[in-house]
């Protein structure tokens, strides 16, 4: 692992803001009611199937396995999109959780869920830390954090967010002296793992009136045997080599492939962006897709993120690791796991 850079040449930085809004550690254009109007006729008229046909799942989980540690050290279980529960290293995290039915303001319109969650929040194991990358619809539902922080079984963990996100936390029940917010660069260890929040070229907003207000970050998790990177939303930008410089090599890449489109390419990866960013983390290991599969967040068919990464993880040599959602599957030495659950027929 390598030495973060000093002074001016280094792109891993504490975030800039300007008033009271943070900035893109690049310059970023995010598009407002222009775009919306730039869009709205390809919304009217896009004959892709960006909503399964066909129902999909159930998927479940076997809860039963979180009984034992996962051998290898390294375990995830990918809940769909974003949301996954990580053991690493001795330490269970509990990622961007997700069970609201829609990611939307509002219970009764917006994006809805293409399967339920592969479990209960009731059954989801004693976790030591819930992670929120920032506080978009599709990271942070109301309704999944105010059923977490009512369970007995989350009482003793520790909440881990951006800059800002804390007070929207506390005012769907988390206690705030649970909450801990992290600039990009900074870190808190917990039992023995490292987690730091860097840089995404991203933004953050639960409205149009509010956007930059709060922080958006990536996370690394440095444990004493494995290394993962998280990726959370991001668009392109060269820091992705310092990263991988400074943080690396990383067991396990997290790298979302959905919600893409050219009108916002600055702000999300699709596939070819998240192939490009791999190899520039380094390029070592397995890399994960994240942020698919589970709403209709863009124009693109909702198989095609997924079918264009298996294109270019073949031309590529990427390694995968994208397995069933709920499937508890453990992380070993750069074994790939392929699961064709999206292949309804």
């Amino acid at each position: 692992m390598g030495t973060l850079v000093s002074g001016d040449t280094t792109m891993l930085r504490r975030a800039s803001k300007v008033g009271r809004r943070f900035v893109n550690p690049v310059p970023t254009v995010i598009g407002g009611l222009s775009t919306i109007f730039k869009v709205l006729p390809h919304y009217l008229f896009n004959k892709a199937e960006t909503v399964p046909a066909k129902a999909l799942g159930p998927f479940t989980t076997d809860v039963s396995v979180y009984a034992a540690a996962p051998a290898s050290g390294l375990r995830v279980t990918w809940m769909g999109h974003s949301s996954l529960l990580m053991e690493i290293d001795g330490l269970r995290v509990l990622i961007d959780p997700m069970w609201d039915e829609r990611a939307s303001p509002t219970r009764w319109m917006g994006p809805k869920r293409f399967f339920a969650a592969p479990m209960r929040l009731e059954e989801l194991p004693a976790v030591d830390v819930v992670l929120v990358s920032h506080d978009h619809f599709d990271h942070l539902g109301e309704a999944t954090i105010r059923g977490l922080a009512r369970l007995d079984s989350m009482r003793e963990a520790k909440w881990v967010t951006s800059l800002g996100v804390g007070e929207l936390l506390q005012g769907f029940g988390v206690d705030a002296g649970r909450v801990t917010e992290l600039d990009w660069t900074q870190s808190i260890s917990v039992g023995g793992v490292e987690i730091i929040a860097v840089p995404s070229r991203h933004f953050s907003g639960r409205s149009l009136f509010n956007r930059f207000e709060t922080l958006w970050s990536a996370f690394v998790f440095r444990g004493p045997k494995h290394n993962v990177y998280f990726g959370a939303d991001s668009g392109w930008w060269d820091g992705f080599a310092e990263i991988g410089a400074v943080y690396g090599p990383f067991d396990l890449t997290m790298l979302e492939i959905g919600a893409f489109d050219a009108l916002w390419d600055g702000i999300h990866l699709g596939p070819d962006g998240a192939a490009r960013a791999f190899e520039a983390l380094g390029g070592k290991g397995l890399m994960m897709p994240i942020h698919w599969g589970l709403f209709d967040l863009a124009l693109h068919a909702w198989r095609q993120p997924i079918t264009r990464l298996l294109e270019l993880a073949e031309e590529r040599g990427i390694r995968l690791w994208a397995p069933e959602p709920g499937r508890a599957t453990e992380v070993v030495g750069g074994v790939e796991v392929r699961s064709d659950w999206w292949k309804v027929k």
